[in-house]
Order: structure tokens, then sequence, then C-alpha cells
């Protein structure tokens, strides 16, 4: 709800898809004009997260730099695009969201309201 929230109150529209520690979705929501897909894409970003155990804009830091990072684009389930963020909960990944519609900054944004709600 969180991440729905940050979404409406910046007029972006947006998907957010939350997964369990396998990667399995266990919430979604597609808000109205959000381009279909984006559906996909935030469920990726959300499997990447808790799968590789980072966010996924570390993934596209990475990538960015050039050289030898680009070896990541390599690994299958690594979603190179900010908006996937594994969720924490006592020090522990309990699973991930991952938020796609927008730019990768805002997909960012809107996914770090989400995760953030369980500090």
């Amino acid at each position: 709800a969180p991440a729905v929230a940050e979404a409406r109150k910046n007029q972006w529209a947006m998907a957010v898809a939350v997964v369990d520690t396998a990667g399995d979705l266990v919430y979604f929501e597609r808000m109205d004009e959000t381009q279909v897909g984006s559906v996909d894409v935030a469920i990726d970003k959300a499997r990447s997260a808790v799968r590789f155990k980072r966010p996924t804009k570390a993934f596209q830091d990475i990538v960015a730099a050039g050289g030898e990072g680009v070896r990541i684009l390599a690994l299958r389930g690594a979603v190179p695009v900010e908006g996937g963020i594994p969720l924490v909960v006592g020090g522990k990944i309990v699973g991930a969201i991952g938020c796609s519609g927008g730019t990768s900054a805002q997909d960012g944004q809107c996914a770090a309201a989400g995760a953030n709600a369980l500090k």
C-alpha cells in the first residue's frame, strides 16, 4: 500500500509486485493507466531482488559502469533496472517488492516506500 500511495502522490501509474523468499508472487496491484508491459517487469524486479539478495539498482549501477560488469547481463533472472528491493524484517530477507511503470528512479522511489514501511 505505501508503494501505491507514493505513486498516487506523484501521479505515476505503477504496477507493484511482492514476492516471497522463493520469488513466488504473493501480492500484485496494477494501477489504472499502467502500461501492460509493467506487469511482468514489476514481478521480475521483485524476483531478482529476492533471489540475488540485493536491490536491482545494484545491477543497474554495475552495468552502467561498463567493463567486466556487463557480464551481469548473462545472469538468468538478474534485472539491471532500478525498482526491485528486498524486504527485510529483523535483519532477515522475507521477500521483495518490485515496481514498474515510471522511470527507473520513480520505480525505485515507489519500491523504497513499500520496503521502508517494514522498518
